[in-house]
């Protein structure tokens, strides 16, 4: 096939990208130059990163505290049976399916608990952040971070049929408390409680990377100027446009960081619809896994891997253990069982 001599010969990857003329050499040079962060490595995660490092985006930090379960398999594009059956950490196993399709591409996994002691190390430094994450806690964080350091931010969620995307630029639009308020409340529907279909995942990611897109080719003029609410069951597509940044927003207006200064969160957390608890010390830890799980060995199924260590009793339960001492105790609802059993196989 004759080479297409429209496009720069370090951008031939690219060249129906760079076609795009809203886009064109310029805006593509600019992803090659962009750090961004994807916060969460589930359905919507899996689907804003495949795109970002197929667009050739310089640098992307994959977060996530989770690993690959059989159940994720419906909707989380990056993954496969292979590594559910190892349980390997998401942002682990998305790495590894991103470089092959782009060694282009800076790829950074982390497997960790976003939480306030650690968000600003891992968003801070980003020119994008982007939203996959599941809970409106790790939402506040992310929007706090970004007013604090003046990081535009791609907020999304989606369940069952439905979900709502938003570009959120500190200082020019309203920010996410200013939105929804300091507690938007509970209960809200979850993929646990009223499932979810793949493609209101996909268009969702995909309306949340193009507005990154616009961004990073400098097309300011064609960001949507509000929140998108899409459910592809009902044929519903609408925008409701923002409403003025408020003076008064403890956030963008008082500049009142209330998320990041809460500490480091819950000791233990329930995983909704999971029966999975997550334990964390009360600081960081560095647990030689490789000894550990010898030890552990001799009590149950031990399997080590770089990133983590599964263990398996026996009896109907699980540990998932991380380098930092942070563990998913499987096969158990109620918290002070998973502190027990943590406390029984790990020690605290």
């Amino acid at each position: 096939m004759q080479e297409d001599t429209r496009i720069p010969p370090d951008l031939a990857r690219y060249s129906r990208q760079v076609l795009f003329r809203p886009l064109g050499p310029d805006g593509q040079r600019a992803l090659r130059q962009a750090r961004m962060a994807v916060v969460g490595m589930g359905a919507l995660g899996t689907a804003i990163a495949t795109q970002l490092v197929r667009a050739g985006v310089g640098f992307v930090r994959l977060i996530d505290r989770d690993i690959v379960e059989a159940s994720n398999l419906q909707r989380q594009v990056l993954y496969d049976e292979a590594d559910a059956a190892a349980f390997r950490p998401k942002a682990v196993a998305a790495a590894e399916k991103l470089r092959a399709a782009n060694t282009e591409v800076e790829l950074e996994p982390v497997v960790a608990d976003l939480t306030a002691a650690n968000a600003e190390t891992y968003l801070a430094d980003v020119d994008v952040i982007l939203d996959g994450s599941d809970n409106f806690q790790v939402r506040y964080l992310i929007n706090d971070v970004a007013v604090k350091h003046g990081i535009p931010w791609a907020y999304g969620g989606a369940v069952a049929s439905y979900g709502t995307t938003g570009f959120i630029r500190p200082g020019e639009t309203p920010c996410l408390v200013c939105l929804f308020g300091d507690d938007p409340g509970g209960g809200h529907d979850t993929c646990d409680t009223v499932g979810v279909i793949a493609p209101i995942v996909q268009i969702i990611a995909a309306l949340q990377v193009a507005e990154v897109l616009k961004w990073c080719a400098g097309r300011r003029e064609a960001l949507r100027p509000g929140l998108m609410a899409v459910d592809v069951w009902a044929n519903e597509f609408r925008t409701v446009r923002y409403p003025p940044r408020a003076p008064e927003c403890r956030c963008c207006g008082q500049r009142q960081f209330t998320a990041l200064e809460a500490g480091s969160g819950a000791l233990t957390v329930s995983l909704c619809g999971r029966r999975t608890v997550q334990v964390r010390p009360h600081q960081p830890l560095a647990i030689p896994l490789e000894r550990l799980g010898a030890r552990l060995s001799r009590a149950g199924r031990t399997v080590v891997q770089p990133y983590a260590l599964r263990f398996e009793p026996g009896d109907g339960t699980a540990i998932t253990l991380f380098p930092d001492g942070r563990a998913l105790i499987h096969g158990v609802d109620d918290e002070a069982a998973a502190r027990g059993l943590y406390a029984r196989y790990i020690g605290m």
